[in-house]
């Protein structure tokens, strides 16, 4: 037995590499990370490749190991170069953020020390760094000093959070779903469908509020609703507005629903995924005033701060109402309960095992200090209404409301032919061109091109060369079809 245990330790020792190895490794992916990082403005934003990555599957998963310089030489052709750039300042369609390198280096000191960030009793430090970096959000948001929240990995599971604890904050049964109802605004993201269909209530009652000629959600229009269900004998409990929608970055009239909220007495759960952090700077508090009547918030750093995919937020009011809908003790961690000197993710959320995301966002927080994170949102707001305005001036294009936030909605209007198809074909000229990504949606039933601008390399020459871009590509098509 003991041969046995030698034999497999000195094969398991592959495992921890020694200093010199460590050491070659860690210079060949500095070296790979640092072109990637000097060549950045320069690579392409959209890149369309016949096999799409499919390389990968000629070098499958087996009993032969490679050296670095192979998973590299992979990783470039096949992850790297081929489909969307999110790093890159052109990228301009959904909603981008960058990934920070600060971040990077957080997210590669919390991968080699490993620490379990789910529970106070196993790593206090990092439930405290976590628990301190919402309770700086909750202060930016206007909430009080004893809410409490969760980082998460993306506004879908902090939606999540935000419903289910409403649901049980409301107290709702199966039994109460056929006359319970859902307000939302008609440009919800498809995340809070999915989390009311994953929390249950796929049987409650869901009213889609019409929006204004700027795509809010009309207030009155809420109101009369609840009215109008009460009268009915529903029961409304639930409303969920925007800050910021992903469509056109329209902010819902964020002070109006919160006092229709609390004088119909419903939980006021606000999606600001997007547009949350704009509260950083002067402009964006102004537009966002508001959201500390809410109940709860979801707010992503992976957008509003620009941190890598993967670090998403949320924040609830009433810290009581998110412990009880999500606390749970299992006789194995019965050990935990004499150190309970700091509210633990794990009973705040559906994760008890959960990658320590609070050292990527507070290495930066606390490198860079506030101030470059509120200059580059305002800047933001300024590029998009920049080329609102250049957009709206040039010939053939036709614009959307002013921009609430840092999303353009427009299109071109061809002198002949269907608009539409104009429309898509510029998009597909533009991927094709690769040096900015522009995105699209359907508004008022029409193919409508959509701006985004939230990367933290977006900067004017991008916006002028995207302009450049768009002008050419539509006189093309109008030219030559």
């Amino acid at each position: 037995m003991l041969d046995r245990i030698k034999q497999l330790e000195n094969v398991a020792r592959q495992l921890e590499p020694d200093a010199q190895t460590r050491d070659a490794l860690f210079q060949k992916v500095k070296k790979y990370a640092e072109t990637f990082l000097d060549q950045v403005y320069d690579l392409p934003t959209y890149v369309v490749t016949e096999d799409k990555g499919m390389g990968l599957y000629d070098s499958p998963i087996s009993e032969r190991p490679i050296n670095m310089d192979e998973a590299l030489a992979l990783l470039k052709k096949n992850v790297d170069h081929p489909g969307l750039n999110p790093a890159s300042g052109g990228h301009l369609g959904y909603i981008p953020g960058g990934g920070l390198v600060h971040s990077a280096f957080g997210d590669f000191l919390a991968d080699i020390t490993n620490r379990f960030a789910g529970i106070f009793f196993a790593g206090p430090g990092a439930v405290r760094m976590e628990n301190t970096l919402l309770a700086w959000m909750a202060n930016v948001v206007g909430y009080p000093a004893d809410s409490a929240g969760n980082l998460t990995s993306g506004g879908s599971v902090a939606n999540l959070i935000g419903v289910v604890t409403a649901r049980d904050a409301h107290n709702l049964k199966a039994r109460d779903f056929e006359k319970a109802v859902i307000y939302l605004s008609e440009q919800v993201h498809h995340s809070v469908d999915k989390a009311i269909r994953i929390a249950g209530l796929r049987e409650c009652i869901t009213r889609y509020v019409p929006l204004d000629d700027k795509y809010r959600m009309r207030a009155d229009a809420l109101d009369e609703a609840i009215k109008a269900d009460k009268q009915a004998g529903l029961h409304p409990w639930l409303i969920i507005a925007s800050a910021g929608t992903t469509d056109t970055g329209a902010i819902d009239p964020l002070s109006e629903i919160g006092e229709i909220a609390e004088r119909h007495q419903l939980w006021f759960h606000l999606d600001g995924a997007y547009g949350a952090f704009f509260v950083l700077c002067d402009e964006g508090k102004k537009l966002l005033s508001g959201m500390n009547t809410s109940h709860s918030i979801v707010m992503d750093p992976h957008k509003g701060l620009f941190l890598p995919y993967g670090s998403g937020a949320v924040l609830v009011k009433d810290r009581q109402k998110l412990l009880d809908a999500h606390y749970y003790m299992p006789n194995y961690l019965q050990d935990t309960v004499a150190t309970r000197d700091e509210l633990s993710p794990a009973d705040l959320s559906p994760e008890l095992t959960k990658h320590f995301r609070g050292l990527r966002l507070w290495l930066p927080l606390k490198l860079l200090g506030v101030a470059p994170f509120r200059a580059a949102l305002e800047e933001k707001l300024w590029l998009a209404r920049y080329f609102y305005e250049q957009i709206r001036e040039s010939e053939g294009f036709e614009v959307g409301p002013y921009p609430d936030l840092s999303v353009v909605t427009y299109r071109y209007l061809p002198n002949r032919g269907d608009a539409d198809e104009f429309n898509r074909r510029l998009v597909e000229e533009i991927h094709k061109d690769g040096r900015v990504f522009l995105s699209s949606t359907i508004l008022d039933g029409k193919f409508t091109l959509r701006l985004a601008v939230l990367a933290f390399r977006t900067h004017l020459d991008t916006i002028e060369l995207t302009l450049e871009i768009l002008r050419q590509k539509a006189e093309e098509l109008e030219n030559h079809g």
